[in-house]
């Protein structure tokens, strides 16, 4: 799967919760460890722009999240992105960011969805992406904070009849039995 298919999945991924929450639920306190913020929000993480002090959400933060999660998605599949992504931890091309990207949206929806009690559960396709751009990083990413330390043992075996999705959350941290 291209960096970019797998993508336009995670992108997908985070709008699926949003549109199940309750307005209430944006001002709610997330964990910490989600930001850099000091007392970090729903609303806080949505609408982080680390380069520029703009308020991305305004007064509707979910009709707000979907338009410019359509033109995410609109410009992505137009071809129309920089060859190089530019991240507060460095530069990367095009096709790693997109990984990074990715990675980090399929697991805020899954986080944001344990965390506010939304079922949810990621796409075989993002599974698979996941798989193929995200796990072979795990290390490298989590020293960055993008996947939770590593579980000690270093992973936990997933059950015998575990799911993809499980055997997924195994391996970068985010399953525990």
């Amino acid at each position: 799967m291209s960096p970019t298919t797998l993508f336009l999945h995670a992108d997908a991924a985070p709008r699926e919760v949003i549109d199940q929450l309750d307005p209430a639920d944006f001002s709610a306190s997330v964990p910490k460890e989600w930001s850099q913020l000091e007392s970090p929000t729903l609303l806080g993480i949505l609408g982080r722009n680390p380069f520029a002090d703009v308020d991305l959400m305004g007064d509707d933060p979910i009709a707000s999240y979907d338009s410019l999660n359509d033109k995410a998605t609109a410009a992505v599949r137009a071809g129309e992105f920089a060859d190089t992504f530019h991240f507060t931890y460095g530069d990367y091309p095009a096709d790693e960011g997109f990984a990074h990207l990715a990675t980090y949206r399929a697991f805020q929806a899954w986080s944001i969805a344990k965390q506010f009690g939304i079922p949810f559960h990621l796409s075989p396709e993002l599974i698979e992406g996941m798989n193929e751009h995200g796990t072979p990083h795990a290390d490298e990413w989590r020293q960055w904070g993008v996947f939770p330390p590593a579980i000690d043992p270093p992973a936990i075996d997933p059950p015998a009849d575990a799911d993809d999705e499980t055997v997924l959350l195994c391996t970068l941290g985010f399953w525990t039995p």
